[in-house]
C-alpha cells in the first residue's frame, strides 16, 4: 500500500501569489499544489491536499487523518501562533507531522516569530519558500515507509526525477522574490 500523506495549508494560503509577494513570492497555491501532486506521484505515495481559513475544519482534517493518513506536512500559517486547538489535535496524530512556512519565521517580525505548534512536530522547514513543501514530502517520506525514502541523487537522476524538475514552471525552479 502507498504511503498516505495529507497536506494543510491555513488560513489566506489561499491568496499565495496575490498577498504580500514581498514575503510569500508569487506562487499560488494551486501551483504548490500541483508540485506537489508531480513529487508525491514520482515517491510513489498518495496525497490529499487542503485549505481551509478556519480553525475548527483544519482542527476536523486532522482528526480524520488518524484514520487514514501516515504523514500530516501543515503550514499552519496565522495559526502558527495562536491555535491550541490544532496544537491538540496535532498531539493527537501519531504519526509524522512537518510543518511548513513559506517564509522565514524567524526573521520575520514579533509576532510571527514563535510557533507554539512546532513543540507538537517532528521537524520544521521554513525560509525554504514553496520549495519547502517539496522537502517536507521527501522528509515525511523518510520516516515513513522504506519504499520511498530518500535515494542518492544519482537514483533520482536515473529514474527521471531530472525532467521532473526541468518542466517548465515546476516549483523547483520558482524562487520566492
Amino acid at each position: 500500500m502507498p504511503a498516505r500523506l495529507m497536506i494543510l495549508n491555513g488560513p489566506n494560503l489561499n491568496l499565495l501569489g496575490v498577498r504580500e509577494p514581498h514575503i510569500y513570492g508569487s506562487t499560488t497555491l494551486p501551483a504548490i499544489r500541483r508540485s506537489c501532486e508531480e513529487f508525491a506521484a514520482f515517491l510513489g505515495a498518495a496525497m490529499h491536499f487542503e485549505q481551509s481559513n478556519h480553525e475548527g475544519a483544519l482542527v476536523d482534517l486532522i482528526h480524520a487523518a488518524r484514520q487514514t493518513t501516515d504523514a500530516i506536512i501543515i503550514n499552519p500559517a496565522g495559526y502558527s501562533f495562536t491555535s491550541i486547538a490544532i496544537y491538540d489535535a496535532l498531539k493527537a496524530f501519531e504519526g509524522p507531522i512537518i510543518e511548513v512556512h513559506i517564509s522565514n519565521i524567524h526573521a520575520r517580525d514579533k509576532l510571527h516569530r514563535h510557533s507554539i505548534l512546532s513543540s507538537a512536530v517532528r521537524a520544521v522547514i521554513c525560509g525554504l519558500g514553496p520549495y519547502g513543501y517539496i522537502v517536507a514530502i521527501q522528509a515525511a517520506g523518510a520516516e515513513m515507509t522504506p519504499h520511498i525514502r530518500p535515494r542518492p541523487a544519482w537514483d533520482y537522476e536515473r529514474r527521471g526525477l531530472g525532467q521532473l524538475l526541468a518542466r517548465r514552471g515546476s516549483l523547483w525552479r520558482c524562487s520566492v522574490s
